[in-house]
């Protein structure tokens, strides 16, 4: 080696002198995804749960429909909340091990079909306008990226609304709207596949049985 030379190493030993393939910068409004995209190894194998084409199978309508009545869904939700609180004294008596399962079949299938849901289990519906922030293929929880097309689709999945687009548009409706600037905690992955309404019922009535305590 020369002197004054510098060689890069890594922990195996020399790195490759061979040129790393990077994707070129997005240029004339193509955005970095679809650069990716092209500059991706091509192969047969597609992945069934995340392409396009299936999500334009599963429609948008449903979902569009919740966000733009985000209000009367906001109304209905606050009143449901309190029933299931009612309810505590019984989920309590089975066990809320138990009624997770039975309680989680019903939640998924109603809020698969209004809201898209992905049962991440920690549901922040009524802070996002009643748009699912899950629905988001980079699982956003605190607002856009910078890639939302001038359109106000998603910059991954030309053909979907942006999640956070609608958002903004849902919370606007909402009676608590501006609960869309609160602050979000990332995903405890751990959450996933559970019921956010057993959850909140049970934090909630946890709360309440504290607040009565100290009182």
């Amino acid at each position: 080696m020369a002197e004054g030379e510098i060689r890069s190493t890594t922990a195996r030993g020399p790195a490759s002198s061979a040129p790393e393939t990077v994707p070129p910068a997005a240029t004339g409004g193509v955005t970095q995804a679809a650069m990716v995209k092209k500059t991706a190894p091509k192969s047969d194998y597609k992945p069934a749960d995340v392409s396009p084409q299936r999500r334009v199978q599963r429609s948008f309508t449903v979902r569009l429909w919740s966000i733009r009545h985000s209000r009367g869904l906001e109304w209905f939700y606050a009143r449901f909340a309190n029933m299931f609180l009612m309810l505590h004294p019984l989920w309590n008596r089975i066990g809320y091990g138990r009624a997770e399962a039975p309680v989680k079949f019903v939640e998924k299938h109603v809020k698969g079909l209004m809201f898209d849901c992905r049962m991440c289990g920690q549901c922040i519906l009524s802070s996002t306008g009643m748009s699912c922030p899950m629905n988001c293929p980079k699982q956003l929880r605190n607002g856009p990226c910078g890639g939302v097309r001038a359109n106000g689709n998603c910059e991954v999945e030309p053909d979907m609304p942006c999640v956070w687009v609608k958002a903004w548009e849902g919370s606007r409706n909402m009676v608590k709207g501006d609960a869309i600037l609160n602050v979000q905690k990332p995903v405890d992955q751990s959450l996933r596949e559970t019921s956010a309404w057993l959850r909140v019922t049970a934090l909630t009535a946890a709360a309440k049985d504290k607040n009565e305590a100290q009182a």
